[in-house]
C-alpha cells in the first residue's frame, strides 16, 4: 500500500500547484453530475411511462401549416416537401416555401415552383410557395410564413431538412393540450459518415441534443425548440409578435416564451418521434464557423438581450434555475474555467503530472459518455442498429466534447469584443442595421 502510495505520489507530484489542480478537477463533476444525473433520471421516467401507457385513438386533427424557408438549397428543397406530403396525418397540411432573396436563388425558387403535389395521391396537402425577391433573412421567411399561415399549428423548418413520415402526427397530439404553446422536434445528422466531423456531430445530436431533451422535458425544462426544426400554436405566436429580428431567432423565442411560464402555467414538451433529418458540416472548418455563431449568440441572447426576463417571476422557479445553471454556467462560465484550466496545466505542470491528471480526467467522461450511450441504446433509441455503430466513436467523444467547450470560450470572446452576432449570415447587414442594438 506504501509503495502504491509512493508511486501516486511520484506520479501526480509533490509541489502545491500540482495538488492544486487535482483538488479543483472534482469541481467539475460537482456542477456536472447533478444535471447528468436529472438527465438519465428524466429518461427512466419517460421510459417507463411509455412501457405503461396505452394507445389513444384521437380526433385531434388541426390544420398544419408548415413554413420552410429556403435560400440556397436548390432541388434538395423537393425532397423536404416530398417528405411532407407522404406524411400519415389525416388533416390538411399546408406547405409554405419561403423563397428568400428568389432574384438571386432562381434555382430553388423554379424547384420550388416545379414541385406539384398531385391531389389524387397527396389530398389534403396544399402548396402555397412565397417567392421574396429581396433578401431579408430567416426571421423575416418566418414571419411572411406566418402572415400567410391558416393552419391552427404552425412549424419552422429548414428548408434542407426531410421528416420521417410519421411526424406531423406525432407533433400535433401535443397540442391537444390547451398550456402547450410550443413544442420541440428532434433532429438526426443525415450524412453521417460523410466524414469524422458529421459523424462526431451524429453522436452529439443523438446524446446530448435528442436524449437531454427526452430527460429535461420530463421536468419541463427543454431548453429551446429548435430552429430547424419546431412547432407552435399559433394563435400564440401570433400574440408573442412572431419571431424577432437578431440572431439565434429559434432560443430568442423560447425564452420569450418561458417568460410567461410562471403567469399562465405552460410547458414546451419533446416530441422524441418527431424525427427531421439534416446534413452538418462536413469539415472542421465549417463546423467551427457554425458554432462560433451558436455559441456567440448564447452570450448576446442570455446577457445583453434577455437578462432582464431571467427572473423566477416570469419564468418561475425551475426554469429560472436550470437557465442559471444549463444557459448561465454551463453555455457561458464552465467553457472558460475548462480553457483556462486546460491552459494552465499544459504550462504548468510537469509532464507526468499532466498525462496523469488529463488520462483520468479523460477516463471518467469516457464513464459517463459510455453510461449515456447505454441509456440511449436501452431506452431511447428508435433504430438501435443504425444507432449502435456511433459506439465506434465514444472513445474518442471526451476529446470532441473538449474541443467544443474550447471553442465555446473563443465564440463567447468573439461576441463580447467583436459583436460577432452582427456578422451573422442569417440576415443581411442593412436588416441587422436596423434592428434594436442591445
Amino acid at each position: 500500500m506504501e509503495q502504491l502510495y509512493s508511486m501516486l505520489s511520484a506520479i501526480m507530484g509533490t509541489d502545491g500547484l500540482s495538488r492544486l489542480f487535482y483538488m479543483l478537477f472534482p469541481l467539475f463533476l460537482v456542477f456536472e453530475l447533478p444535471l447528468t444525473i436529472l438527465v438519465l433520471l428524466g429518461v427512466l421516467r419517460w421510459f417507463a411511462r411509455r412501457r405503461s401507457s396505452v394507445p389513444k385513438t384521437s380526433l385531434y386533427r388541426p390544420k398544419v401549416s408548415c413554413i420552410i424557408t429556403c435560400y440556397s438549397e436548390g432541388m434538395d428543397v423537393q425532397a423536404t416537401l416530398l417528405s411532407l406530403c407522404e406524411q400519415t396525418y389525416p388533416g390538411h397540411i399546408e406547405m409554405i416555401p419561403v423563397v428568400d432573396g428568389a432574384t438571386i436563388n432562381q434555382p430553388t425558387l423554379s424547384a420550388v415552383r416545379n414541385f406539384y403535389v398531385d391531389p389524387l395521391l397527396y389530398p389534403r396537402r396544399h402548396l402555397r410557395p412565397i417567392a421574396k425577391w429581396q433578401r431579408g433573412g430567416r426571421v423575416s421567411s418566418l414571419n411572411a410564413g406566418l402572415s400567410h399561415a391558416s393552419g391552427d399549428i404552425v412549424m419552422a423548418l429548414d428548408g434542407d431538412t426531410s421528416f420521417d413520415n410519421n411526424m406531423v402526427s406525432a407533433i400535433v397530439r401535443n397540442f391537444e393540450d390547451p398550456s402547450v404553446p410550443a413544442v420541440a422536434g428532434s433532429l438526426r445528422v443525415r450524412n453521417v459518415w460523410g466524414s469524422w466531423v458529421t459523424a462526431m456531430q451524429a453522436l452529439e445530436y443523438v446524446l446530448s441534443i435528442h436524449m437531454s431533451k427526452i430527460g429535461l422535458a420530463e421536468w419541463n425544462l427543454v431548453n429551446n425548440v429548435s430552429g430547424a426544426f419546431g412547432a407552435f400554436r399559433r394563435s400564440f405566436l401570433v400574440k408573442i409578435g412572431g419571431w424577432n429580428t437578431h440572431t439565434a431567432e429559434d432560443l430568442d423565442l423560447t425564452l420569450r416564451i418561458k417568460s410567461y411560464f410562471k403567469r399562465h402555467d405552460l410547458r414546451i414538451p419533446f416530441e422524441p418521434e418527431a424525427i427531421g433529418h439534416t446534413d452538418a458540416p462536413a469539415t472542421l472548418r465549417q463546423f467551427l464557423m457554425q458554432r462560433l455563431r451558436w455559441d456567440g449568440d448564447l452570450f448576446f441572447l442570455y446577457v445583453r438581450k434577455h437578462n432582464h426576463n431571467i427572473n423566477p417571476d416570469l419564468l418561475g422557479w425551475p426554469t429560472f434555475l436550470m437557465i442559471l445553471v444549463s444557459g448561465f454556467f454551463f453555455q457561458l462560465v464552465l467553457p472558460f474555467i475548462i480553457f483556462i484550466y486546460t491552459l494552465l496545466a499544459l504550462f504548468i505542470l510537469p509532464g507526468k503530472t499532466l498525462l496523469f491528471l488529463f488520462a483520468l480526467i479523460y477516463l471518467l467522461y469516457l464513464l459517463i459518455t459510455l453510461l449515456l450511450f447505454g441509456a440511449m441504446l436501452s431506452m431511447v433509441s428508435d433504430r438501435p442498429r443504425q444507432d449502435v455503430t456511433l459506439g465506434l466513436l465514444v472513445p474518442v467523444f471526451p476529446l470532441f466534447m473538449l474541443l467544443i467547450r474550447c471553442w465555446s470560450a473563443v465564440a463567447m470572446l468573439n461576441e463580447v469584443f467583436r459583436r460577432g452576432h452582427e456578422e451573422t449570415s442569417m440576415a443581411p447587414w442593412w436588416v441587422l442595421k436596423r434592428a434594436t442594438r442591445f
